[in-house]
């Protein structure tokens, strides 16, 4: 009699597992442009990803890549859900993923620029010396640091990648861009206007100047992705909004805050990628 109980009790149990649904809160992977160090992009990522699950239900879980191209590739191959990066590694996912807030930070809160540096003793003093010369870039997908001055130079009649040799810096940083120019690897390179202040404690003074600032840029874009479910969205959305001015989550990431975003904001940064016809909602290009 105890036997047949116990398989009843089981039979039971089965039945209820089958006809009751367990309900589990949508799993989505959140991630960072590696500007930083991994530790340091891994620390804004969690506390990020922390605040939102909280405050939305969902599970979002913190990623760390290691390049830039390794991050374009999640993002655009769906493997990671919420993202945060430069405009220029944004409208290259833009079929993708959707922006829904800008970073407001450093001087310029809602946009930066970059810069174009040379050595003090250059012969570089205009945009128009910069023809035939060996620059240093951050990296094709930088955009303060690539993009920007890509920009300027399009608009004085300059294609940097026909009229100059172009020499991506080691590990995409910005530091390794200043040391190629004063070592004299490179006539000149480009870099992030804000990153300038980080080379005091490893160069020496005036080792490095800076012949020209180039063309602003909106600010990091922090995205989801296109096919997520519209509830999911707006939760995060809302989430973002309610942020406040002086939260630990703000001083952990090193911002000010977000601000809404539209994509449209981020036009001029698609036109000088090439990607300048508009996104619809469905993440397809439109005439």
């Amino acid at each position: 009699m105890v036997r047949l109980t116990a398989r009843f009790f089981t039979v039971i149990c089965l039945c209820l597992l089958t006809v009751v649904p367990i309900t589990l809160a949508a799993g989505y992977q959140l991630s960072m442009l590696p500007r930083y160090s991994t530790g340091e992009i891994n620390k804004r990522i969690t506390a990020l990803a922390e605040y939102l699950s909280e405050k939305t239900g969902l599970d979002i879980q913190p990623t760390v890549t290691s390049t830039f191209d390794q991050y374009l590739k999640k993002l655009t191959s769906g493997a990671i859900d919420i993202g945060f990066q430069n405009p220029y590694i944004y409208v290259l996912a833009g079929k993708e993923h959707e922006v829904i807030a800008m970073a407001i930070k450093g001087r310029d809160g809602d946009k930066f620029r970059g810069i174009i540096i040379t050595k003090p003793d250059s012969s570089l003093h205009s945009l128009q010396d910069l023809k035939n010369k060996k620059i240093a870039i951050v990296g094709y997908t930088s955009a303060g640091g690539y993009l920007s001055q890509k920009l300027t130079l399009l608009e004085n009649n300059i294609d940097v990648q026909k009229d100059c040799t172009l020499e991506v810096a080691p590990e995409n940083k910005q530091e390794n861009v200043a040391f190629a120019v004063f070592t004299g690897d490179v006539d000149a390179g480009f870099m992030r206007e804000s990153a300038l202040g980080q080379l005091d404690e490893m160069l020496p003074a005036g080792a490095v100047q800076v012949m020209t600032s180039t063309a602003w840029l909106p600010n990091w874009a922090l995205s989801v992705s296109r096919s997520m479910p519209s509830e999911d969205r707006e939760k995060i959305v809302k989430a973002i909004k309610e942020i406040a001015d002086d939260s630990t989550l703000l001083k952990t990431m090193k911002i000010k805050g977000f601000r809404p975003a539209q994509d449209s904001e981020y036009a001029p940064v698609r036109k000088a990628a090439g990607l300048d016809q508009p996104v619809d909602e469905t993440g397809n290009i439109t005439d």
